[in-house]
């Protein structure tokens, strides 16, 4: 073999030096010893890259949706408060309110009769009870298109729709008949009490029952509904802090992994991305957190007054019914009396007392150490100005009784007509005008807490509206697009 051979030889033997395909960096595992997933060799550079972007890809959207189901959450529970069954219990309170004193006022003209001394109140009577008939009317109309999706509150709306002819039929009656015999005031013919006894009987077993189921069925939905949501969001917020966690944590694993096998320092695409999720997740953890708060003041601190007073201002306006229909009917007198007693202490309950001693007993007592629809108010005073409002509920509930107990001595002495003109007086110190102050101060505190609920209904919709959905959208669209922009490039570089 010659020189020149052994030369040529040796240069065809060699070996040509290649790049190292990592894939192939562990040949001792070759054919059937094939690295697993669970091996740390199966992760190669591209693979690692790519199995820590799609944890990053799936923390971020995981982070998003539950965000998004959280507080699509807690907007459905505050809607479902300050939209629906709120509104609907005011409704169904303000139709029993106005029911009656529709009733009163009935009452009230059989009581004066056509004494002459009455004219001019024998006119305002009648005005209010037109003016209470339509407001009736329209409560109904309103508590019906409210009731579409609750079938307890169609069926209770049926209800007074199906009877409120028939009552107002037999209230036109007693009138006629009063108005045909000319009775003396506090003594009506026999034949118009029979009638009016038939409307207020169908009232009291009918009309007002039906009315009150509705708010009755509101309050314990809005309950159901508020306990619900407010353990939703407390768990939620937890969860949303891990999950944002855990896209803060991969992404960077992604970053130190791309550190380590690149030899660069920073990735700006992720470390934008990092500080875009960490800002993302402080935000939704401040709004679930401001829903929260919104809910609680919703809820427990706005509805609960709100529907207290709704329906304090109902009872109340019964009760007043109840001492006109005392006057009215002598032979239901006691019975009568003990309906009032009863409303009393719905509105401000005191254990033990009796209508003799219940004055000088409520008077002994701090404000909230009673039960009640009072006592619920003023253990619940949150806003500016109710502390205030509510106590001149107290005051004017007082002095309302006072007046009552004033007409019934009046009328246990025989002076039936004095008794008449104090419960149906509207100058300053007689029932009706006592009672109106009363009406006013009920309404001022609910009026107080509507204006409360309305503003947390206001502040849920704008934090949690349409502005904060599409903020949130592109939020999470920049950080998936950045992540994938921030690994493309070094994994070019395995192509």
């Amino acid at each position: 073999m010659t020189a020149g051979e052994s030369g040529r030889g040796t240069k065809e033997r060699t070996p040509v030096r290649t790049a190292i395909d990592p894939r192939r960096a562990a040949p001792h595992l070759a054919g059937g010893d094939r690295p697993t997933p669970l091996s740390r060799a199966w992760w190669h550079t591209p693979r690692l890259v790519r199995g820590l972007t799609a944890l990053c890809l799936a923390a971020l959207l995981a982070t998003a949706a539950l965000a998004a189901t959280v507080l699509g959450g807690a907007r459905e529970g505050i809607d479902s408060i300050g939209h629906r069954a709120a509104p609907q219990a005011v409704r169904a309170a303000d139709l029993y309110f106005a029911l009656s004193d529709m009733d009163a006022q009935a009452a009230n003209l059989l009581l004066i009769g056509a004494d002459p001394d009455y004219t001019a109140l024998r006119r305002q009577t009648q005005d209010t009870y037109e003016q209470r008939r339509g407001q009736a009317d329209l409560d109904l109309q309103r508590a019906a298109e409210a009731a579409v999706d609750d079938p307890a509150g169609q069926r209770a709306v049926q209800t007074v729709i199906g009877e409120l002819g028939r009552y107002e039929a037999l209230v036109a009656r007693a009138q006629l008949l009063e108005d045909q015999a000319h009775a003396p005031a506090g003594k009506p013919s026999l034949q118009a009490l029979d009638a009016y006894r038939q409307a207020t009987d169908l009232l009291r077993a009918k009309l007002l029952p039906a009315t009150d189921e509705v708010t009755a069925a509101n309050a314990v939905t809005v309950d159901r509904s508020y306990a619900t949501q407010r353990d939703d969001l407390a768990a939620g917020w937890s969860w949303l802090l891990v999950t944002g966690l855990l896209a803060l944590a991969a992404l960077g694993a992604l970053q130190r992994t791309l550190t380590r096998r690149f030899r660069r320092r920073v990735n700006p695409a992720l470390a934008a991305t990092a500080l875009l999720a960490a800002v993302a997740s402080a935000a939704g953890l401040g709004l679930v957190s401001a829903a929260e708060h919104h809910l609680a003041v919703a809820k427990s601190n706005a509805y609960d007054s709100v529907i207290a007073m709704s329906r304090a201002r109902a009872v109340a306006y019964d009760m007043n019914a109840d001492e006109s229909r005392y006057l009215t009917d002598p032979a239901r007198a006691a019975a009568y009396e003990q309906s009032f007693f009863a409303k009393t202490q719905s509105i401000a309950g005191v254990e033990g007392a009796t209508l003799a001693t219940y004055n000088s007993e409520l008077a002994g007592r701090g404000a909230g150490r009673f039960d009640g629809f009072l006592g619920t108010e003023l253990r619940n005073i949150t806003f500016p100005g109710e502390q205030d409002a509510a106590e001149r509920v107290l005051r004017t509930f007082r002095a309302y009784q006072q007046d009552d107990r004033r007409i019934r001595e009046l009328n246990a002495q025989g002076r039936l007509k004095e008794a008449v003109t104090l419960n149906t007086g509207t100058v300053p110190g007689q029932s009706n005008a006592d009672f109106e102050l009363l009406s006013t101060a009920l309404g001022d505190v609910l009026a107080i807490n509507q204006q409360a609920l309305d503003r947390a209904i206001a502040a849920v919709d704008e934090d949690l509206g349409t502005g904060a959905a599409v903020t949130g959208g592109l939020a999470l669209a920049t950080a998936l697009a950045l992540t994938v922009l921030g690994v493309r490039p070094r994994l070019r570089e395995y192509r």
